[in-house]
């Protein structure tokens, strides 16, 4: 039994057990990170535990995860846009190097970022950026959340017009 959700990230979300997930998607889980010294860092789940690379997804399994993570990067850009003046672009990466399963980091970034940071990875961000507890998600991201779970619906939503007219 997983007494963390932590340790069984995507398990946790099929349960309905992960606190941090946004949104259900095509392929994936929307959730938003554990640390938030960027807010509105986000990270795309594939809904399958034992998919450790894109490449391990059916061709159209795989699409699927590709245009969730479009759809998530486009939320958190919608979101952030509006709740900060600030907001430059979103970074979208898939990096697998750390965490064994398939998943997407959708990262926000701001003109506030030091001039040092703004325009080099997140990664190189100091370590204490990661573990601060003023950085870590909390009920003070629920506004953000709100908005970003907001912008995915939008997105997820059947388009309408004369163009989808049958």
């Amino acid at each position: 039994m997983v007494d963390d959700w932590r340790d069984d990230r995507i398990g946790s979300a099929l349960k309905g057990t992960n606190p941090t997930v946004l949104r259900r998607l095509d392929a994936s889980f929307a959730v938003i990170g554990d640390v938030q010294f960027l807010p509105g860092y986000s990270v795309l789940l594939v809904d399958e535990p034992d998919v450790e690379r894109l490449s391990d997804l059916p061709r159209s399994k795989r699409m699927a995860f590709l245009a969730d993570m479009d759809r998530l990067g486009e939320a958190v850009e919608r979101a952030c846009r509006r709740m900060d003046r600030e907001f430059r672009r979103v970074n979208l990466e898939i990096l697998g190097n750390t965490d064994g399963f398939l998943h997407a980091h959708v990262w926000p970034r701001f003109e506030w970022e030091s001039a040092d940071l703004v325009r080099y990875p997140v990664w190189l961000y100091p370590a204490e950026n990661w573990r601060d507890p003023a950085s870590a998600l909390g009920p003070e991201h629920d506004a953000l959340r709100e908005a970003i779970g907001h912008e995915l619906d939008v997105l997820s939503a059947p388009a309408t017009g004369p163009e989808n007219a049958g």
